[in-house]
């Protein structure tokens, strides 16, 4: 895993407008995006055809439309490209979802995509979720996405969200049962 000062550094250059800084990013953090992305297709259907490496790819496309944000360090780098890779999967539930319904979208990485339904339903309705948690407690639903969308640990999570890791425990345990609640009504 690269160092932790490489990374904001490089960073830090990309916000101040320096393109290549994030040529020489990537390689630094591919490995880490691909060990999450892997882990968040894992869980899903065997034979799916959606490998983490297309999944990567399409967040790098996302994060370099987006242009320059200001990135501050690597958690926060790790949590904005988890961010864009649980979008990527709710944009394909979602097109799929219509899909079902006689609508037809043409997009290059859903057609290598093949979610079951019910999943792509429990993708909705989580991601409908954490879209509501984030009206009322924006903080509750970062430490959800950076747990388990961007797989930070809850030290990793603290640092980012400058709390205590005991704050981050309690933030992820109450928005689970929120989260839970929640999805049960949908």
């Amino acid at each position: 895993m690269p160092s932790s000062h490489d990374v904001t550094l490089l960073l830090k250059q990309w916000a101040d407008g320096d393109a290549n800084a994030l040529t020489e990013l990537m390689p630094l953090v591919y490995r880490e995006l691909h060990r999450l992305a892997a882990g968040y297709l894992r869980k899903e259907r065997d034979g799916h055809t959606l490998q983490p490496t297309a999944l990567v790819h399409e967040a790098y496309l996302r994060l370099v439309q987006q242009g320059s944000t200001n990135l501050e360090n690597r958690s926060h780098f790790y949590g904005v490209a988890a961010r864009l890779m649980r979008q990527i999967l709710v944009d394909h539930a979602r097109r799929k979802r219509a899909g079902k319904r006689g609508e037809s979208f043409v997009v290059p990485l859903e057609e290598a995509i093949e979610f079951p339904l019910k999943q792509s339903q429990i993708l909705l309705a989580l991601d409908s979720g954490l879209d509501e948690l984030e009206k009322f407690d924006p903080r509750k639903c970062k430490v959800v996405e950076l747990r388990y969308f961007g797989g930070l640990s809850m030290e990793e999570i603290a640092q980012a969200l400058d709390v205590s890791a005991v704050t981050v425990r309690r933030d992820l345990r109450m928005a689970e049962a929120w989260l839970h609640k929640e999805m049960q009504c949908r």
